[in-house]
């Protein structure tokens, strides 16, 4: 396998290259997973935070999910099986990281949860019009398998404090399938969620990025 992509910031206004990590589809490199969690989507959903970003945004949520080395590689069809075997949840939510960097694992996970009736989300920086204009079969067959696409790179001097689940003012959403509209509406109207679990590596925060920083910030009278 080829060596890491640079690392180099990326000017977030300017058309970017989709940059591929992995082009294997049936293993993921999985940063982190929430089989069960109303923070990330619409209703109850499985979320999976693949690891490794090529955009490497300025304030990004996730820093320690930038790096490609890191997290656990998993069998897709194995996951897949987890994804399809949770009970009580609507969908699976794919966030990062950088989906697109692993676009075949992605598309394949993605087409056998959305065979069992599940809807799918993907949070992606690159734009929908780069992933388009890449011309790759793997990126196109994730968009196919998409239902709703949040894209757009975090521009850290735009907050987005209004819309649920969005960082900045220029990410937009995108209804590519069936379950799409659903999704949207319910996204719009839904609250902006944040979750706290304490698990076995810490503290563990899911939700609105605006939200957490509020959470992390001193209070008044803080010392």
């Amino acid at each position: 396998m080829a060596g890491p992509p640079s690392r180099r910031a990326v000017v977030s206004s300017g058309p970017m290259p989709v940059t591929s990590y992995s082009r294997a589809a049936d293993r993921l490199r999985v940063a982190q997973i929430i089989s069960t969690t109303a923070a990330e989507g619409p209703g109850q959903r499985f979320a999976i935070w693949v690891q490794g970003c090529p955009l490497r945004c300025r304030g990004c949520c996730n820093p320690e999910m930038l790096p490609w080395r890191g997290g656990r590689w998993l069998a897709v069809p194995e996951l897949a099986r987890r994804v399809v075997g949770t009970p009580g949840i609507s969908g699976v939510t794919l966030l990062g990281g950088e989906p697109a960097a692993q676009a075949a694992a992605c598309a394949s996970l993605l087409r056998r949860v959305r065979g069992a009736g599940l809807s799918t989300m993907v949070f992606t920086g690159y734009r929908v019009d780069e992933l388009e204009a890449a011309g790759d079969p793997a990126l196109a067959a994730l968009l196919g398998g998409t239902d709703l696409l949040i894209d757009g790179r975090y521009e850290r001097s735009a907050p987005d404090g209004e819309r649920p689940l969005i960082g900045s003012r220029n990410q937009t959403p995108h209804v590519l399938g069936a379950a799409g509209g659903p999704l949207l509406t319910a996204l719009i109207g839904g609250a902006r969620r944040l979750e706290l679990r304490l698990g076995r590596g810490g503290l563990l925060l899911s939700g609105c990025p605006d939200a957490v920083d509020r959470l992390l910030q001193p209070g008044e009278g803080a010392p």
